[in-house]
């Protein structure tokens, strides 16, 4: 474990409210751990955008199956990017609606690129990719 180190920060009373709202809205304990988490989100946002960087994302798909072959249409995506693609989730959410989870591995750039045009497609009506890295962060 790191040796812990105390630091002061100057921030205006209004900044200051505003983050106390957030972290309580949050559900933060403290300002400490609050801070830790934007710091290593930065990081991580950083290692995202790093030639080479190593990251495992998710992209979460809703789509109507009914439509314009979609489902097909991801599968397809999925097996032509079988270096990145790790695996799948399936969801059936109602008669029309599923929900798809895909499970990534690789450079950041990527990632992203294989996520957009997974949303992209005509027939997906939400999506979103998360991405994480692969080294530990915030020992």
């Amino acid at each position: 474990m790191s040796e812990t180190v105390r630091i002061g920060v100057s921030l205006g009373m209004g900044l200051l409210d505003d983050f106390d709202r957030l972290l309580k809205k949050l559900g933060y304990a403290n300002r400490s751990e609050a801070l830790r988490d934007l710091i290593r989100r930065k990081l991580a946002e950083e290692q995202w955008e790093a030639p080479g960087g190593d990251v495992f994302a998710a992209v979460f798909l809703v789509y109507d199956h009914h439509k314009m072959s979609v489902g097909a249409r991801l599968v397809d995506m999925q097996h032509e990017s079988l270096a990145r693609v790790i695996g799948s989730f399936h969801v059936h959410m109602a008669d029309d609606l599923c929900l798809e989870v895909v499970v990534m591995h690789g450079e950041g750039a990527e990632l992203r690129d294989l996520a957009s045009r997974m949303i992209s497609l005509k027939g997906v009506q939400y999506g979103k990719l998360n991405m994480g890295i692969s080294s530990e962060m915030g020992h």
